[in-house]
């Protein structure tokens, strides 16, 4: 089993500002407010959070879940 990855880049989709963030390990991640814009970030349908949705990585969990290359 490959190691966790516990920082992501999130971008913002409404103004394409990123800034690298550390993710939590014990839960999703529901809201993330953009530090340049403020537009409050949701997950996607079918995300469980912003770092799934907006992220260069998906969060903890997911990577627990999934492994490296998306086997369950």
């Amino acid at each position: 089993m490959s190691a966790i990855i516990l920082e992501s880049v999130l971008t913002c989709p409404h103004c394409g500002f990123a800034k690298q963030e550390v993710m939590p390990t014990d839960a999703c991640q529901f809201f993330y407010e953009c530090d340049r814009c403020k537009a409050l970030l949701r997950p996607n349908p079918g995300d469980c959070c912003v770092f799934c949705s907006f992220g260069s990585v998906k969060c903890p969990p997911i990577q627990e879940q999934r492994g490296c290359c998306g086997a369950t």
